[in-house]
């Protein structure tokens, strides 16, 4: 995860020491703004994006994740259709329905219930499906529509870039089953006697229920746990991380996001043991 915090000059080197290290991904956040960094100078997305599939030739790039709070489906299929014929077919979308910080409420609406939040991710996820699937869609929701949304030439990977629900709720855990190549979870808990490595495990018994409902192999879709916003602490040493990353490993995760190091905020952790974990930490499994 490279936060868009740098001017481009120096962010563009991160993207390229991430692919230079090995990592398989590196992802960004789609905010305007970040309310843990909300002093801090922040960056584009969909911008950053597209100069990232310039700077770099292997690694696949993406969002973690991208959100109703101020996107529109319609010109955000546009932008992802752009940046996956950029990269070369090297896109994954990750999508969630949002958080409550400034993004909620920037374009100068209220902030939404819980409900009308998770209705509206719903229908975003659906229709944003809908579109990057077809050359033209028409169709008309509660939240968003289209109306003759063309899609042309259609993205390179096809049916459409994976999906990635990050969901820990009962009706997203049903909509990554239903959309996701991928599903996410911060795993965090606010409870002082709740382990994250406890709360992953029970979403993860409960997405493999709801797949198995459906009908679904549990197989197919990545399970994926973005570190950093937990009490884990898998950075401190490499010992640390393969010890984390093989209890996850057992649970059944099969991606691990870490953060790349910011000073002066909670990402802060050594480059060295970074660059270590990133080399030699996955081998040590």
């Amino acid at each position: 995860m490279i936060l868009p915090l740098d001017r481009w000059p120096g962010s563009k080197e991160k993207w390229r020491r991430a692919e230079q290290l090995g990592f398989d991904t590196a992802y960004t956040y789609d905010h305007l703004s970040w309310l843990r960094l909300a002093d801090r100078p922040w960056f584009g997305a969909i911008p950053t994006l597209t100069a990232a599939a310039l700077e770099t030739s292997r690694i696949r790039i993406g969002t973690l994740v991208t959100s109703p709070n101020f996107r529109h489906p319609v010109p955000l299929a546009k932008d992802l259709l752009s940046i996956d014929d950029i990269s070369g077919g090297r896109l994954t979308v990750g999508v969630g329905s949002g958080g409550v910080g400034g993004d909620a409420t920037v374009l100068g609406g209220p902030a939404w219930s819980l409900r009308e939040r998770t209705n509206r991710f719903v229908e975003f996820v659906g229709l944003l499906d809908e579109l990057l699937r077809n050359a033209e869609t028409t169709s008309q929701g509660s939240f968003y529509s289209a109306n003759e949304a063309r899609m042309l030439p259609g993205t390179l990977q096809q049916p459409r870039p994976p999906f990635l629900v990050a969901a820990n709720g009962e009706r997203g855990l049903r909509l990554a089953a239903q959309y996701g190549q991928g599903w996410v979870t911060l795993g965090r808990t606010t409870r002082e006697d709740e382990f994250c490595f406890d709360v992953v495990a029970s979403q993860l018994r409960r997405l493999d229920e709801i797949l198995a409902e459906s009908e679904r192999s549990p197989k197919p879709i990545e399970r994926v746990l973005l570190n950093g916003l937990s009490t884990e602490r898998p950075l401190v040493s490499l010992d640390a991380f393969v010890d984390w990353a093989g209890r996850y490993q057992e649970l059944g995760i099969t991606e691990l996001v870490l953060h790349w190091p910011e000073p002066n905020s909670l990402f802060e952790s050594d480059m060295k043991i970074f660059e270590t974990v990133a080399v030699e930490g996955l081998s040590q499994l």
